[in-house]
């Protein structure tokens, strides 16, 4: 077997002919198709994070970091912009989906999971519906962006097409896969092979929006068309408000290139993401980077971590082009992992502790590179309720999911006179928000029993 002189000059620089390992007895093209892939690896880059991963600081120090503050939206104006612009089919919507639900014991695609109290909707049609209402409330288009995964998006396309697109225009759904990045050994810079031919390679995180995006060609596509925003979410939470004309407007308002959400956190060791400012540009900081002491920094007499990210976002979309012609590059995270491989022999390592750092990146990096960015409060109650957990775990399970939907269906009935004791759940297509329950009940009304709104 010929082994290109490149390919062999490359892997014995950096250390890596057991990749080498087992390529004789794949096809002609099997083995033109690994050298093609080895090729495309930036062997340097890789190189110099994995030397970075083990003792790079986790966070900026804390004289650099200050409490971000927080937009007042002027409700009446955003609200006026903001369905313009959907009026105008200027936005159209993200949804993050390339997940499995094996914490959930659910080994199918997240967003198939039935999380409707009582109406069993999964997630992929509760999210549908508030795009398909917002479709008809506003009288524009919106379309429907889904990042799967390689190991999602088989499965998610079929789902869409058995349910015809829960009544969403078809020609207005576009799926497409997020990259992978190679697994490294732990303790030396070693890329894993999974099969002869075959890096281990996972997902390469919800960062992988803006290259898949341009990759496909939806982000140009979407240029041309007329649409000027992203509305980011993860197919996770339920309750987010799904294109918030509100939010919407203020981004517009204020000609934010990158605004977020927050929710307040009760404390800040809660798990959660947090949204403060770095050298005053807006900065997400993982829950688990600061330590035990700086975890409870404090500015002005307030907690710097308090501001909780529930990854709801806007882009805008000059502001995503301008990165890609400027060929900016997410950084990467590393995750300490269990991974199994082949090793040099080509027998199968499966390892008892962590021996591989998984490569991620994150969406959020983006933000400090905006020029003008926005970040407005909602509340847990309100439009957070992540579900990541099975019902072993205390929290973010689909029990404390489904009741969350329930106590937010109860409290906008009541406040449309209607007082339910049971269980309640309110199909978007009914309502998108409390307003909406108000104009069209009347009088009030006090239910013992659940109660079911659907169209």
């Amino acid at each position: 077997m010929n082994v290109p002189s490149d390919i062999l000059e490359c892997l014995r620089a950096f250390g890596q002919e057991h990749l080498l390992f087992g390529l004789p007895r794949l096809t002609e093209a099997a083995r033109q198709s690994f050298f093609d892939e080895l090729r495309s690896l930036d062997w340097t880059r890789l190189q110099t994070e994995h030397r970075r991963a083990l003792d790079r600081s986790p966070i900026p120090s804390l004289e650099r970091i200050d409490i971000i503050p927080k937009a007042t939206p002027l409700a009446s104006e955003s609200r006026q912009l903001g369905e313009a612009a959907l009026a105008r089919g200027e936005v159209a919507v993200v949804l993050v989906a390339g997940g499995r639900g094996s914490r959930l014991g659910f080994d199918r695609p997240k967003g198939l999971y039935p999380i409707g109290p009582l109406s069993g909707s999964s997630l992929f049609q509760i999210h549908c519906e508030k795009i398909r209402a917002r479709q008809i409330r506003h009288r524009g288009r919106l379309p429907l962006l889904i990042m799967t995964s390689d190991a999602t998006h088989d499965e998610t396309v079929s789902f869409f097409q058995e349910r015809r697109y829960f009544g969403l225009p078809p020609h207005d759904v576009h799926f497409f896969r997020q990259g992978t990045l190679p697994v490294l050994a732990l303790h030396e810079f070693r890329l894993l092979l999974n099969e002869p031919g075959q890096l281990r390679r996972t997902p390469n995180g919800h960062g992988g929006v803006l290259p898949a995006l341009h990759d496909s060609g939806l982000l140009e596509a979407l240029y041309q068309q007329g649409v000027r925003y992203l509305y980011y979410f993860q197919v996770d939470n339920p309750l987010v408000h799904v294109a918030d004309p509100i939010f919407l407007g203020e981004h517009i308002r204020t000609r934010s290139e990158a605004s977020s959400k927050v929710v307040p956190k009760a404390k800040p060791t809660d798990k959660l993401g947090n949204l403060v400012l770095v050298d005053g540009r807006c900065t997400i900081i993982e829950y688990h980077e600061p330590d035990a002491q700086q975890v409870w920094a404090t500015k002005n007499g307030r907690y710097l971590f308090l501001d909780g990210s529930p990854a709801i976002h806007i882009f805008s979309v000059d502001f995503l082009r301008r990165l890609v012609a400027n060929r900016f590059q997410l950084p990467w995270h590393f995750a300490r992992k269990k991974v199994d491989h082949l090793d040099e022999q080509g027998q199968r390592v499966v390892p008892e502790r962590e021996n591989a750092l998984q490569l991620e990146t994150f969406i959020f990096d983006i933000l400090p590179q905006a020029e003008r960015w926005l970040a407005m409060e909602t509340t847990h109650e309100d439009e957070f309720a992540p579900l990541k957990n099975g019902e072993h775990d205390p929290v973010d399970n689909p029990t404390t999911v489904r009741r969350a939907i329930s106590e937010r269906a109860r409290r906008w009935l009541l406040s449309a006179g209607v007082q339910v004791e049971g269980t309640a759940e309110i199909s978007p297509l009914v309502a998108l928000e409390p307003g909406d329950l108000t104009r069209r009940l009347q009088g009030s009304l006090h239910i013992r029993g659940s109660l079911y709104l659907g169209e």
